[in-house]
């Protein structure tokens, strides 16, 4: 796959999904503020890749501080945290790469600045690295669940271009693959911004996986005609109670595959379930231009001009209807999460 995010030649380089899929380009961001503004502008998304892309904004950050006293450094570096965590509130991603980088910087007290930038760098590597090879693991431990000849929805994009590698959702898809199993995916457009069709399909074609697009509304047809044998989605933070936010559009398959006995599974690393947040209630929810509604990619107007807009960007889908989550660590069900990683 294409890289999603990496530290390349002294700077941030993400691939500008925005332009996915009639241009591949890449956008080197030399500096936080880009970062921030291409997390807030949507160019690079997906949980865990904005959170890897938040820590190496934050090392990219840190290299331009001019000041020569750990303190004054460490003051800086804490204000681009700050900038940083402010682009997306839903994401819990975001806030635990960064948290991650503040406590690495604590450790390095009475180090060196230039020591401090270079290690702030290689911890930002480190979360990357470890993000891949969770994806992977999360690929098989989902796997199992998936049976030769079946026929998987998959809702807004939680592959590799939503990971630093291999994804979440479309890891297990991608890991089933691999092992052989002859599957077909069916891809939801996801309105609207269409993850769906500019990026899952995308990705899935470049990997020679079987995918075929329909309508976001198509879903609850297919079920009940039987053409789907399970779901899987990825996930922006789930409560302690085992509550998933996801892309909006995400409760609503949720719901249709309960009423067909379809099983609804949720992929997902340890990074994203926030233990501190009790149950979905307390998941703030982003608010998003209403452009994003009344066009298509702002240029092309499909609503009468001044019409009310209500557009959140995720919604809540409850534990009660979640089959599984799959994670690094193996696969549970929604209410055993608290117990398992509360470590």
């Amino acid at each position: 796959m294409v890289p999603t995010v990496e530290w390349k030649d002294g700077a941030v380089r993400l691939l500008d999904q925005s332009r996915l899929p009639e241009y591949v380009e890449f956008l080197d961001c030399r500096d936080y503020q880009t970062v921030a503004h291409a997390i807030r502008e949507l160019k690079v998304r997906g949980a865990p890749a904005i959170g890897v892309t938040a820590a190496m904004g934050v090392a990219l950050g840190a290299q331009t501080v001019t000041a020569t006293d750990y303190d004054e450094v460490a003051k800086a570096v804490l204000s681009i945290c700050d900038h940083l965590a402010a682009t997306r509130p839903t994401a819990v991603n975001l806030f635990w790469a960064i948290e991650r980088m503040k406590q690495k910087l604590a450790q390095l007290r009475g180090k060196s600045v230039t020591e401090v930038k270079r290690q702030l760098v290689e911890e930002s590597q480190r979360i990357f690295d470890e993000d891949v090879a969770m994806c992977k693991a999360m690929g098989r431990h989902g796997a199992t669940l998936i049976k030769d000849g079946q026929t998987i929805l998959t809702h807004c994009n939680a592959g590799a271009l939503a990971t630093a590698g291999y994804g979440t959702a479309l890891g297990v898809i991608r890991a089933a693959w691999e092992q052989g199993k002859k599957i077909q995916v069916i891809a939801d457009e996801t309105r609207p911004v269409l993850q769906g069709a500019r990026l899952t399909a995308w990705e899935l074609m470049q990997d020679h996986i079987p995918v075929t697009l329909i309508t976001d509304n198509m879903a609850g047809s297919l079920m009940r005609e039987g053409k789907i044998h399970l779901c899987v989605v990825g996930a922006d933070r789930i409560a302690a109670n085992g509550d998933v936010a996801n892309k909006i559009g995400t409760y609503s398959v949720a719901v249709l595959a309960k009423a067909h006995g379809i099983p609804f599974y949720v992929a997902a690393p340890y990074s994203t379930i926030d233990l501190k947040t009790k149950s979905g209630a307390d998941i703030p929810i982003e608010q998003r231009n209403p452009l994003e509604v009344t066009s298509i990619h702002g240029s092309h107007p499909v609503a009468p001009e001044g019409v009310a807009v209500y557009n959140p960007a995720f919604d809540v889908t409850p534990a009660e209807l979640i089959t599984s989550i799959v994670t690094e660590r193996g696969v549970f069900k929604p209410g055993e999460l608290a117990w398992h990683f509360a470590s």
